[in-house]
């Protein structure tokens, strides 16, 4: 149902994730009985997760520790790891600069050429972990560095951007956008493709030929796209309408898509209400910067933070206060939900009586803008828990 906004201009009501609630059925099953395992083309994974390919998160190590836990983490080709030969010193200045100095300091930090010869190598340092390697470009570089992807044998291929369409329009004949329906067709490698926020893009970036396709424009921790363009939409209603895209296109060529939501989740609750409205499985970012083990020191930032001309991130604290495991599998020493993500999912789906993920996407869920405060007023006082 459309809301008028004025006249001449009218737009349906979206919701995001604390907008609404999954309803319990008639049904209960154990925690142990459920699977919450992912498979995208020939991979399988235990846990349905990506992490997002952000400097502060994803390092060739924590990687490989990523990949032991059950899931799949994307390392940035673009970034520090393949700007600097040792990037220690680099992440430790950036732990500790001055917020006022941050975002200049970072666009001279990532004004630092890319080393082509680290593309391959810190690919082959993520394959010799023995997991499975994902990487992502920018839809501007990736032809220019497939090559170097194909030759370090990487497993999965992200091309992703604040936004990415397939059919991008360009009047400067010097300047001769990506064709992504011909890339992917003729890319020796799984491709997912992302990020967008509405039915008609995610259908158009389905017909490409990707293996899946993020759902998400400017709902992170970090992006400030939405401050600074105006542009997204809240992430229950943009995963639901890319899951009517993958209905939609699985009729018409009967090839499955899977929708990947990208953002906007805190907690294990998050990642299960991105589930209940059609995700097969979740890219997360700060939920991670937390761990002992990620790069930031406890740091976070975007991938357009550091943009020469128009920064569309901020570097934000996140902490350190467990491990990747406790973080992803727990155990959990916290009670406000960003500990133990997936042992919360399989807890969700088993309370509402869900065996697998797919069974999941069909959940009942409702409009619920009280779910997080009725009955919460002391944890709020307090400063604890949902608070």
């Amino acid at each position: 149902m459309e809301v008028e906004i004025g006249i001449g201009k009218s737009g349906r009501r979206a919701y995001g994730f604390d907008d609404i609630a999954i309803v319990p059925s008639r049904r209960t099953r154990d925690p142990e009985d459920i699977d919450i395992t992912w498979e995208v083309d020939a991979y399988k994974f235990e846990l349905p997760m990506m992490a997002a390919a952000m400097d502060g998160v994803v390092s060739p190590s924590t990687a490989i520790e990523i990949g032991r836990l059950g899931g799949l983490a994307c390392l940035n080709l673009e970034g520090i790891w393949t700007r600097y030969e040792d990037p220690d010193a680099i992440f430790e200045e950036i732990a500790t600069l001055p917020p006022e100095k941050a975002t200049r300091r970072m666009q001279e930090l990532y004004d630092e050429p890319i080393k082509e010869e680290l593309i391959p190598q810190r690919i082959r340092e993520v394959k010799a972990g023995g997991v499975i390697a994902a990487a992502s470009l920018t839809p501007q570089r990736v032809e220019q560095y497939a090559k170097h992807v194909l030759d370090a044998e990487l497993d999965v291929l992200v091309v992703q951007g604040t936004v990415v369409s397939a059919e991008h329009v360009s009047h400067d004949p010097a300047r001769q956008p990506l064709n992504l329906k011909k890339f992917i067709r003729e890319f020796e490698l799984p491709v997912i493709v992302g990020g967008c926020a509405s039915y008609s893009t995610a259908l158009h970036l389905m017909r490409t030929g990707a293996v899946g396709v993020l759902v998400g424009v400017g709902p992170g921790h970090a992006c400030t796209s939405r401050g600074v363009l105006g542009i997204g939409v809240p992430q229950a209603t943009a995963i639901a309408d890319a899951a009517g895209a993958r209905i939609r296109h699985l009729d018409e060529t009967g090839v499955y898509v899977h929708v990947i939501a990208d953002g906007g989740m805190s907690t294990g609750g998050d990642i299960a209400k991105a589930i209940a409205c059609g995700a097969d499985a979740v890219m997360i970012g700060s939920p991670l910067a937390p761990a002992y083990e990620s790069p930031g020191r406890g740091y976070h930032w975007g991938m357009a933070t550091f943009h020469p001309t128009l920064p569309r991130g901020a570097r934000v604290y996140a902490g350190q206060k467990a491990t990747l495991e406790e973080i992803l599998t727990g155990p959990a020493h916290e009670n406000d939900g960003t500990l133990n993500l997936f042992g919360a999912l399989r807890t969700s789906m088993a309370t509402t009586g869900y065996e697998t993920v797919k069974e999941f996407q069909k959940a009942e869920v409702m409009v619920a803008p009280a779910l997080k405060t009725e009955g919460k007023s002391l944890q709020r006082a307090q400063g604890i828990g949902m608070a």
